[in-house]
Order: C-alpha cells, then sequence, then structure tokens
C-alpha cells in the first residue's frame, strides 16, 4: 500500500504535461524552462531514483505476464536530450524486456515501402517495451518543414497533393489505434527545449570532445527553421494526441525534470496496467512440486 501511494503521487508530477485532446493545444502555453511541483534538483534526483525502482519492478511483471506491451515514442529538437532520457529513465531495466530503435535518414528499401513499414516491423512483442527514438512522426515534422523530401517517397501524383499531412495524421491515429487495440500501449513524449537552451548544449558539445561525434553542421542549419519546427511539433500534437495515444509535451530546457516526468509518466502508464506475476495453475503446481521431490531426493 506504501509503494503505491508513492507511486501515485509520482506519477501525479506528469499530469500537467498530458495531451490527451489536442484541438486546443498551444505550444507557447508549455514553458521549456519550467519545473513546477519539484522543490529543487536533488528532490527531483530522489524521485527519479523511487521512479526507476518502481519501472524496474513493473518492467519485470510485464515481462512475465507476457500480455501487454509498451510504446513510448520520443520526439524533439536536436539536443533535446533524447538519449540522456532513455539512458536515465530505463537505467536497471532488464536489457530482455526492452528494445530501443533509432529511426534516421530512411534507406532506399525504406523508401520503397509505406512510411510506417519501418516502424511497424520493430513494434514491441508482448511483455516487452519499445523505445522508438524518433519515428514516423519525422513525417509529419522534418518533412512537413522541408516538403522536398517528400519526392524521395515517390509517390503516384494524386497522392503527394496539399492534403498529404492532414492525411498522415489520420493514418497515424488509425495505426495507433489498431496497435492499442491489439494490446500495445503508446505513450508519446515531445522535450520541448528552448532555442536559447540549445545553443547552450550545442556549444558544450563543441567544447567536449567526448560529444563532439554528436555534433554535425545540419544541426545548426535546421536552427534556421525553428519557427517552422515550432509550428510542426504544434500541429503533430494538436492533431495526433489521444485518449488512447497522448503526448506529453515536456518542459526540457532542466534535464533532471525532463527524466522525472517522462519517468512519472511511465510508472503512471505501467500501473494503470494493472501488472501481476501470473500464478501457476493446477498442472503447474503438480509439476513445481515433483520437481521439488526430485531436488531433495537427489544428493548434494
Amino acid at each position: 500500500m506504501k509503494e503505491h501511494k508513492r507511486a501515485r503521487k509520482i506519477a501525479r508530477l506528469a499530469d500537467p504535461y498530458c495531451v490527451r485532446k489536442g484541438k486546443k493545444f498551444r505550444l507557447e502555453d508549455v514553458d521549456p524552462a519550467g519545473t513546477s511541483g519539484v522543490k529543487s534538483e536533488a528532490h527531483a534526483l530522489k524521485l527519479l531514483e523511487q521512479s526507476t525502482e518502481i519501472v524496474r519492478d513493473r518492467q519485470e511483471k510485464l515481462y512475465a505476464q507476457d500480455s501487454w506491451a509498451l510504446l513510448l515514442i520520443f520526439q524533439g529538437m536536436d539536443a533535446a536530450g533524447k538519449d540522456g532520457v532513455i539512458k536515465h529513465v530505463m537505467s536497471g531495466v532488464n536489457p530482455q524486456g526492452c528494445d530501443v530503435r533509432s529511426f534516421k535518414t530512411p534507406s532506399h528499401e525504406d523508401l520503397d515501402h509505406d512510411y510506417l513499414w519501418r516502424t511497424h516491423k520493430v513494434a514491441p512483442e508482448r511483455g516487452r517495451i519499445g523505445i522508438f527514438n524518433r519515428s514516423y512522426y519525422e513525417e509529419v515534422l522534418i518533412l512537413r518543414v522541408h516538403p522536398d523530401l517528400v519526392k524521395a517517397e515517390r509517390l503516384p501524383d494524386p497522392l503527394g497533393s496539399e492534403g498529404i499531412w492532414d492525411d498522415r495524421y489520420e493514418d497515424i491515429k488509425a495505426h495507433e489505434r489498431y496497435l492499442t487495440r491489439n494490446g500495445v500501449v503508446i505513450r508519446k513524449f515531445f522535450l520541448h527545449v528552448s532555442k536559447a537552451e540549445q545553443k547552450r548544449r550545442f556549444l558544450a558539445r563543441l567544447d567536449d570532445p567526448t560529444k563532439n561525434w554528436k555534433f554535425s553542421i545540419s544541426d545548426i542549419a535546421e536552427r534556421k527553421f525553428w519557427p517552422d519546427y515550432q509550428h510542426a511539433y504544434e500541429a503533430m500534437v494538436r492533431h495526433t494526441a489521444t485518449k488512447y495515444a497522448p503526448w506529453y509535451v515536456v518542459p526540457a530546457d532542466h534535464k533532471w525534470y525532463t527524466h522525472l516526468i517522462v519517468a512519472a509518466a511511465i510508472v503512471d502508464t505501467l500501473d494503470e496496467l494493472d501488472l501481476t506475476f501470473p500464478e501457476a495453475d493446477k498442472s503447474k503446481r503438480k509439476e513445481l512440486a515433483k520437481i521439488r521431490a526430485a531436488l531433495l531426493a537427489s544428493p548434494d
């Protein structure tokens, strides 16, 4: 009972950032530097430690029960902290029950299929947590900011019209509804970082030789399109936030706060599933009794 109350207290931290009905969503209403509900970084780290313990416990039950699957989708501008969130929030989770997938520029094979193909084929199995570092949402983000990229998909002329974005929002919602109806629970996270904080992180990467590999000149080029990306993210949330696959628009200027809010949302989601270890049926109990008897009868 004590652990359940602790989990509920942590889970509530994510509530203000959950968008289930996106029609009236405005990105400007979410402060990228916000830290509401947390006293300090030290306080957040303590709560994060508790959260990761709960996630580890629930993930073990999810794996043993082998019924539900959980898909976590992370989107955000470069340097928003997607890699760090995955590393810190999922620390200690059994690797057997967790898969992380990163989606970069589509390959030639990817482009020969529909845009959902490469993600759908690696959707998580029952009992597992699947993590998408970027996803099919790039189709309504980077392609919307750079519509010339749509040409690489070689769609028949009538299908590449101006209504393509509304069509894709509709298709994505239908795809997520399909997955949900098949036991895949979906939670989506947009890590909302400010332009000033992104600049600071880029400079830090340049100053740290161990992080130089993360940097590309294209990252700077994309900053020129910042307003276009903000519009695309807002439209994404407005059109694809649903009760069955909500968006969490998480302040990302303070990494310690971002990690905590994402962990809180995962705790809340796993607790909603009421996970338990499977109980042995009559035949299984008989089998276990025979195993016990054989062990007791065997020499040390």
